[in-house]
């Protein structure tokens, strides 16, 4: 007799909170810090190309066809304005922070280092605070701090990483307005349609650019989005697909078929099956508990750069290899730390708030001699 519930056409569902997708998240944080060593070390060589793409852009890719699966379920059953409010809490204080650490911490001491003092270092144009504001919008306009990182092989660039939030955010924001009609919480192909869409803009990219003029955004967004719509698609078919080892190994097949093919387009007109293929990587890899409970992932992501530039500041001999040891190994107490001191309590608070502004008052209590009302 099958253990799956009634109605699931193949394999059995993922475990919601018994899974590994915390596992594989920081697993893809970590490769975009091995991805980023490569030009931090020697910037003539950006990294291997694998099938069109680094491994620091698999990597992001990964995250976003996972952020469209976790955020998707995020999104249903709540308000828009819940919804906006949890996902500023998870992915905003910690941004902000880490801008702040890196323009009056990190810049510093790297202008300290190599000019012997701090003298011009708050009168240049991108001073700490030109740094935070000009980028407070997840935008990233300003890489650099009174011109630092200096005396490194990458200089004038403390964060190659954050580039993506603002384009992850701007995702939130579609699943948002997609779940404010109640038919997208019903069925899969409001969700499938929006996937459909999102990879035609990318297939024929070329013919729309005219329309939607020159730049990067839309070379990211097409690039981007269609993974994450991917991820929210596969949501809201959890009940009807499951996960299967059989169709796991199709999945990776057909995804590096498609790559294959066409490395401009071809992922994302398979996004669904890497998709799948990752979630499916959390199904079945054993996973630590405290990682499972505690999720240092995006910590990761947005501390390695940085981090990586202050190893290369201080000990620009460690070479490539030593540069990964070190870095990860910063990156993931500064990680630590953010989750602890600064995630962790304010994504609990935004959730009680939410659930406070949603409790059913009590009933009131009959005074002495009075039948409670019913109905």
């Amino acid at each position: 007799m099958s253990d799956a519930p009634a109605g699931m056409l193949i394999g059995v569902p993922l475990n919601a909170k018994r899974n590994s997708l915390n596992l594989v998240r920081l697993v893809l944080a970590s490769s975009v810090i091995v991805h980023h060593s490569f030009p931090l070390t020697d910037p003539s060589y950006l990294g291997p190309n694998l099938l069109g793409d680094g491994l620091g852009g698999w990597a992001v890719i990964g995250f976003f066809a996972l952020s469209g699966y976790l955020i998707t379920g995020s999104r249903w059953g709540k308000s828009f304005g819940d919804y906006l409010m949890l996902r500023i809490a998870r992915l905003y204080p910690a941004f902000l922070v880490c801008m702040v650490l890196t323009s009056l911490v990190f810049a510093p001491l790297n202008y300290w280092h190599v000019k012997g003092s701090l003298q011009g270092f708050w009168s240049t144009p991108t001073t700490p605070f030109n740094y935070v504001f000009a980028n407070i919008g997840l935008k990233m306009n300003v890489y650099d701090v009174a011109g630092t990182p200096l005396g490194v092989p990458y200089p004038r660039a403390w964060n190659g990483s954050l580039w993506s939030l603002y384009y992850e955010f701007f995702c939130y924001l579609l699943v948002g307005v997609l779940g404010i009609f109640a038919i997208a919480r019903r069925s899969p192909w409001p969700m499938l349609a929006a996937w459909a869409v999102a990879t035609a803009a990318r297939v024929f990219f070329g013919q729309l650019a005219p329309y939607w003029g020159a730049g990067w955004d839309m070379e990211y967004l097409t690039k981007l989005v269609p993974y994450f719509f991917a991820g929210g698609v596969l949501h809201t078919l959890k009940r009807r697909v499951g996960m299967h080892w059989l169709l796991a190994l199709a999945s990776a097949a057909a995804f590096l078929g498609l790559l294959v093919v066409n490395t401009r387009w071809g992922g994302q007109v398979g996004s669904v099956f890497a998709a799948y293929f990752l979630l499916y990587l959390g199904h079945v890899l054993p996973s630590p508990n405290w990682v499972r409970v505690h999720d240092i992932s995006y910590g990761m992501y947005i501390y390695g750069f940085p981090t990586q530039q202050l190893v290369m500041t201080f000990a620009p001999q460690v070479g490539f290899w030593g540069l990964i040891a070190t870095a990860t190994a910063g990156a993931a107490v500064l990680a630590a730390a953010s989750w602890f001191w600064l995630e962790s309590p304010i994504i609990n608070r935004a959730r009680a708030s939410v659930a406070v502004e949603h409790a059913s008052p009590a009933p009131p209590v009959p005074r002495p001699g009075e039948a409670p009302t019913l109905g």
